[in-house]
């Protein structure tokens, strides 16, 4: 059980009368990008944030790179990185500024050299005197990857990172999330574009608060006799209005 960076088990989250994520279970393993799928409003967030130690579970069992996410949570934090849909930058700051100031901010250690690795890494270094208000949605997405590398994480939560980005912009990110993992960093990246699962090692999808599948984007096609991901979606959101009825 040493390969796995997230282990969860049974997670419950109500906010107050509404049960958002019910009885989640999860593994992933060192060095995969697992893919979380599901519409929006289908619990994703709630059930990033439990994971990596922002918001408590009301019930359930779990750990994240082996530290309790009850109990170890500050321990967690300093070991993932966490990059959010609304990642939001200083627009009339440069990027290698804005990336200089985020450093500084944690009080990292050696915060010019660690700017100019996460610059070439995600290949910034050419815009790095661009303003943050001035880029792209691609490349505001980038930056805010950037920013999350600078204390060298070993486990990544992308919240919806390519939401709003145009085709191509998409592509390039998962490219670079490709790259992360060939140097063994774990991702776990939640979306809503059911095309993106071809990226992924592996997939869950989650409908109401709840996985209703889980595996390699190739057999869950089959499983479901589906040419698509978007195919299995439909699938599974046509199963789940005809069990509410």
């Amino acid at each position: 059980m040493n390969n796995l960076c997230i282990d969860v088990k049974n997670l419950n989250k109500h906010f107050g009368e509404h049960h958002v994520v019910k009885d989640f279970s999860l593994q992933v393993a060192k060095g995969e990008i697992y893919g979380f799928l599901g519409p929006n409003g289908s619990g994703k967030t709630t059930s990033i944030r439990m994971m990596c130690g922002l918001i408590t579970p009301d019930s359930g069992e779990g750990t994240c790179l082996g530290m309790d996410i009850f109990t170890q949570r500050e321990k967690i934090k300093k070991k993932i990185g966490y990059m959010t849909q609304y990642f939001s930058m200083w627009g009339n700051l440069t990027i290698r500024e804005n990336l200089l100031f985020i450093a500084r901010l944690y009080s990292l250690d050696r915060p010019r050299d660690r700017v100019e690795r996460a610059l070439s890494e995600l290949g910034l270094t050419a815009r790095q005197h661009q303003l943050a208000k001035e880029l792209s949605g691609g490349w505001k997405q980038r930056m805010a990857l950037a920013a999350c590398m600078l204390h060298e994480p070993v486990l990544l939560f992308l919240d919806e990172p390519t939401a709003g980005v145009d085709p191509k912009a998409r592509r390039e990110f998962w490219q670079m999330l490709h790259q992360l993992s060939d140097r063994g960093i774990s991702i776990l990246v939640s979306t809503h574009y059911m095309d993106e699962a071809e990226y992924c090692n592996r997939i869950s999808i989650m409908v109401d608060g709840q996985i209703k599948a889980l595996d390699t984007p190739a057999r869950l096609k089959q499983q479901f006799g589906a040419d698509t991901m978007d195919d299995v979606f439909q699938q599974l959101a046509r199963h789940a209005v005809r069990k509410a009825d």
